[in-house]
């Protein structure tokens, strides 16, 4: 299977959630997809690129059948914002260890410092077909 430019993210993390929604709202063009990593397709799209779904400390963008996570994912994720948003891009000039640094100490504080949602969202009828379940 062939994965291009999907996110698959952490359904109940209220910051991952979020940030889910500042995409949506952000990207140029609608080409990027969604699964919860607590869904079937998110849970194998994670194991076919080498991560354990029930240990999962990132989210990982999967562009070109290859995965980006941490600090690396969030720039890849940049290049589909439209206008000055793409700008976001730019902490690529951060060295990666630093930039990976912040990403695991917020990553790692995630459900203490925004929350910890009871269940995966349920996106609305019109953002369902962006999003793979099963």
């Amino acid at each position: 299977m062939i994965a291009n430019n999907i996110v698959v993210f952490d359904g109940v993390c209220s910051l991952c959630v979020r940030s889910v929604r500042f995409i949506l709202a952000h990207e140029r063009d609608a080409t990027l997809r969604f699964a919860p990593l607590q869904s079937a397709a998110g849970a194998r799209l994670m194991r076919q690129f080498g991560f354990e779904p029930d240990n999962a400390k990132t989210f990982v963008l999967i562009a070109d059948n290859k995965a980006y996570v941490k600090s690396d994912a969030a720039i890849r994720i940049a290049r589909y914002f439209r206008g000055a948003w793409r700008l976001l891009a730019v902490v690529r000039l951060v060295p990666r260890p630093l930039r990976d640094w912040v990403y695991d100490s917020v990553a790692r504080n995630r459900y203490h410092w925004f929350g910890r949602l009871d269940a995966c969202v349920v996106p609305s009828p019109e953002l369902k077909a962006r999003f793979i379940e099963d």
